[in-house]
């Protein structure tokens, strides 16, 4: 994949000094598993920004689809925050490095933090909106029949999708969540740990409230 001969239906890779050490560091960095995801979901967001007639920064909506798993990589093994805040501060100081804006880099931040936490993005700048909606087209196949043939093909030959993808990147959501799985109330992710750890046990909202300090 290059970033000057990747075009589709008028969408391309940001061909930008910054876009291209994004690219190094998230190639360097993640499984081509995660890479060839995350570049599709920067495709889908952009391809259906494009749709809808939204304004965006082609080079803050990669940079946020680039880290927006960043999180789930062996080197935040350790890590007990929920892996969209571990790839958003890495997104966050990678920017800062290269003097971005602190206002786009909250932006970016808000971004891969938000992105497993439906009902709030889609209503937030466009970048925001654009990353889950890129993510939930790549995993779950939301808005599929919004893309016409010829785009699916056009993003599949640029960023290949892995012959058994559904379970590949359910595995890989467990192997980067399964040591802390506090991290996953609130959002879908439980959804993993249910499906491939028997013995998880969801946070119930209304026995903590139950059980709370509070007497009445």
């Amino acid at each position: 994949m290059t970033h000057a001969l990747t075009r589709i239906a008028g969408v391309s890779l940001p061909d930008s000094r910054l876009a291209r050490e994004v690219t190094q560091f998230i190639r360097d960095t993640e499984s081509d598993l995660l890479f060839h995801h995350s570049v599709r979901v920067y495709f889908w967001g952009a391809l259906n920004g494009h749709r809808l007639g939204l304004s965006f920064d082609p080079e803050l909506l990669y940079a946020a689809a680039m880290f927006h798993d960043l999180g789930l990589t062996e080197r935040y093994r350790d890590s007990q925050l929920r892996f969209e805040v571990n790839g958003a501060n890495a997104a966050r100081d990678f920017l800062r490095t290269h003097g971005i804006p602190e206002r786009d880099i909250q932006t970016v931040w808000n971004a891969v933090a938000l992105h497993t936490t439906p009902g709030i993005p889609e209503f937030m700048a466009p970048e925001i909106a654009l990353v889950q909606a890129g993510a939930g087209m790549d995993v779950a196949g939301r808005g599929y029949d919004e893309f016409t043939d010829a785009q699916r093909d056009a993003v599949l030959a640029a960023a290949p999708r892995e012959a058994d993808f559904k379970h590949a990147i359910i595995d890989a959501f467990y192997q980067g969540m399964k040591h802390r799985p506090g991290s996953t109330f609130g959002t879908f992710n439980d959804d993993v740990l249910a499906f491939k750890d028997p013995d998880f046990r969801r946070i119930d909202m209304c026995s903590v409230i139950l059980t709370s300090a509070w007497k009445t």
